[in-house]
């Protein structure tokens, strides 16, 4: 490949993805955002900032509102402890989860009914019955927010899948006799001011892996893993001596140590890109954290006080 080629491949891609079925749901929380005491916000903890939605802030209003970072059994736990420091210095209550697992889910039922408290006990105080906390789950696709309802729930009430956005209609869901939770589909944003934000997004499958360059984008979580976490590939693929700068060149690399061959040993790049997308995404290739804490001095000080 041509030094210019190659340039072209390991550039940051413009990656953008709004289906009309996501402007349904943003409607959809929207006119049901009344109903609830509480918004749950659900996080990727690989990625808190990337997977934050810009627009929820405007949704919601003045609305109570909880971050859960799920999936912290793939993140870096140390860096998760500085986001939960960050998220609470800013008067958000959050919540480090693990919805397959069930890790965190005593904690995150606890902070939505203590954040409904006050709407609760003001239905009781002018004579109505009292009723359980109403809370909305928001987040992007394939954040886990089926997996997480499940799990509270104890069966297979909301449809989970693997491929994002296939939580189509709202769903109410009653958590024991304290809590009853909205279920509402996945919503990304119209456009993403930072390309980086929909790279990441495209790491850890939030978009759909058949609008973007796969070998691109794969060649460059590996230029990421090899800048931040270089001991995980070499762990993983067993490299010895010096890896590869380029991403492209890790893409065959690993490819070679795997076995993605064709005839005359050139590299299936597709089934290396299948391996590294996989593996990654089932927290494989270690523990990864990609977005850094803001204000990470301040969060660091709050994280040392034992912030679970």
């Amino acid at each position: 490949m041509m030094d210019k080629e190659r340039a072209a491949r390991t550039d940051i891609p413009t990656l953008q993805w709004f289906p009309g079925h996501m402007k349904k749901a943003q409607r959809l929380i929207e006119e049901n955002l009344k109903l609830v005491d509480v918004v749950i916000e659900l996080l990727d903890a690989r990625i808190p900032a990337s997977s934050a939605n810009p627009m929820l802030a405007e949704i919601i209003k003045d609305k109570p509102r909880l971050i859960a970072l799920n999936k912290a059994d793939l993140a870096d736990s140390q860096s998760t402890k500085k986001w939960l420091a960050y998220f609470r210095a800013q008067g958000i209550p959050a919540v480090a989860i693990d919805s397959m697992k069930g890790k965190g889910m005593k904690q995150l039922v606890k902070e939505a009914e203590e954040l409904a408290r006050p709407k609760t006990e003001k239905f009781v105080a002018k004579g109505a019955r009292a009723r359980a906390a109403r809370c909305m789950i928001l987040g992007i696709p394939n954040v886990g927010k089926s997996s997480l309802i499940n799990r509270l729930a104890g069966a297979v009430k909301a449809k989970a899948a693997n491929q994002p956005g296939v939580t189509r209609a709202k769903q109410w869901i009653k958590i024991g006799s304290n809590l009853d939770l909205l279920d509402t589909p996945g919503i990304l944003w119209p456009k993403f001011e930072d390309q980086t934000v929909g790279l990441k997004l495209a790491f850890t499958g939030a978009i759909n892996d058949d609008i973007y360059d796969r070998e691109q984008v794969t060649a460059l979580l590996l230029a990421a893993m090899r800048r931040d976490y270089p001991e995980r590939l070499v762990e993983r693929f067993k490299f010895k001596g010096e890896m590869p700068t380029d991403g492209l060149e890790l893409l065959e690399a690993v490819g070679r140590k795997r076995g993605c061959l064709v005839k005359g040993g050139v590299v299936d790049l597709e089934k290396a890109q299948n391996i590294v997308l996989t593996e990654f995404r089932a927290g494989k290739l270690g523990l990864v954290t990609l977005d850094e804490v803001p204000a990470a001095e301040a969060a660091e000080e709050e994280a040392e006080k034992n912030i679970e």
